[in-house]
């Protein structure tokens, strides 16, 4: 269940974000969006965490799946840049979140 915990978490983050940036150029009724988006996003890490999950490979994998899902919906719906470098920096987000849960085992 920790995962599935986790999992909420990621999406409603990345959605809350997408309501701040949307909040920029639209209505600022997305706010509200945004508010209740962090509020059910720690709501959920914290319950993932109650779960059993350790904090550095719960918040290492909600960072980097953030950090991704971010980027690239934001290329999508806000014609954000994605360069091969920011990609890159992407990937290595990744692969430093694998570093850390190898590592905590």
């Amino acid at each position: 269940m920790a995962w599935v915990f986790l999992g909420i978490a990621i999406l409603v983050e990345v959605a809350a974000t997408l309501s701040l940036r949307a909040s920029i150029d639209g209505p600022k009724s997305w706010l509200l969006a945004v508010v209740a988006g962090y509020l059910i996003a720690f709501s959920c890490l914290s319950l993932a965490l109650r779960e059993g999950l350790g904090l550095g490979m719960a918040y290492g994998i909600w960072t980097a799946c953030g950090v991704a899902l971010t980027a690239l919906i934001g290329k999508f719906l806000f014609d954000e840049p994605l360069t091969k470098l920011m990609a890159a920096g992407i990937v290595l987000i990744g692969a430093g979140v694998l570093l850390i849960q190898l590592g905590s085992h």
